[in-house]
């Protein structure tokens, strides 16, 4: 299930995108379906091992489909990469997405430079996290949750992340909250367990997650679009790197270039 509305981030075909900490490759997926240029960046080398693979097997099943169908695939490649030290060129990437990402790093402010650096000035970003009362839950019904090697270091208030986002010289420009259905799944999970997953109500409920995920039925997602404001689990914002350095002032409309500024 994707966190990120590609359309509020602007991907199109023959766009160049960085996905940071792109884990099994979700938003990267997506982004090649779309027919972008794809580069997935992990620093977990088994998790850039298996997304190469997943990549190879979608450009191969392109290559077996009729032309009309080929050319809406895009190029994917992976590589293990430091958030902080991003192997990549000044302005590489049209689009960057860097999606539940910056709650693990320490020096967070860094490796949001380096997101700005490697994006051509107009270009755009997703940037998502856990947003702040659903991760504040699970930070008090469970230590197993957080205080574990490469786990959640600190929990984002929308105004921190926005704030540290718009001082690295990026433009908010939209925001929304995604997968509410997911928050209650987590507090249960830490309620009972974080590792616990035999647990009846923690399957069952994993269950009911896999099947809105394959049915896309409304009987979920229209209660998870209804509670999204309220518990959604993550934060979502989109940013846009201004084409002119001296341009000031945050975006006044939905789409970027359109200006609107971020509710």
């Amino acid at each position: 299930m994707l966190t990120v509305d590609y359309e509020r981030l602007g991907v199109g075909r023959g766009d160049r995108l960085l996905d940071l900490g792109a884990g099994a490759g979700r938003h990267a997926f997506e982004a090649m379906r779309r027919g972008a240029s794809v580069v997935a960046v992990d620093a977990d080398d088994a998790a850039a091992k298996d997304c190469a693979a997943m990549m190879a097997a979608l450009q191969a099943e392109d290559q077996a489909q009729d032309q009309a169908l080929r050319d809406r695939g895009g190029l994917g490649a992976t590589a293990v990469g430091d958030a902080l030290a991003l192997p990549f060129s000044d302005a590489s990437f049209d689009r960057v997405i860097a999606a539940e990402v910056l709650e693990h790093v320490p020096e967070d402010r860094r490796a949001i430079a380096e997101l700005v650096r490697v994006l051509r000035p107009g270009g755009t970003m997703a940037v998502t996290v856990p947003r702040w009362f659903p991760e504040l839950v699970c930070w008090v019904l469970s230590d197993e949750y957080h205080l574990v090697p490469g786990g959640h270091i600190r929990i984002y208030r929308r105004g921190t992340l926005i704030s540290r986002l718009q001082a690295s010289g990026l433009r908010p420009y939209a925001s929304h909250h995604a997968h509410a259905l997911h928050a209650p799944y987590w507090w249960l999970k830490c309620l009972v367990g974080v590792a616990d997953d035999e647990n009846r109500l923690v399957r069952g409920y994993h269950r009911l997650l896999v099947w809105d995920i394959t049915a896309a039925s409304p009987l979920t997602r229209v209660p998870d679009r209804l509670l999204n404001p309220i518990i959604g689990k993550s934060l979502v914002v989109y940013l846009e790197k201004p084409a002119d350095t001296a341009a000031a002032g945050v975006r006044s409309s939905g789409a970027p270039g359109a200006g609107r500024s971020c509710p």
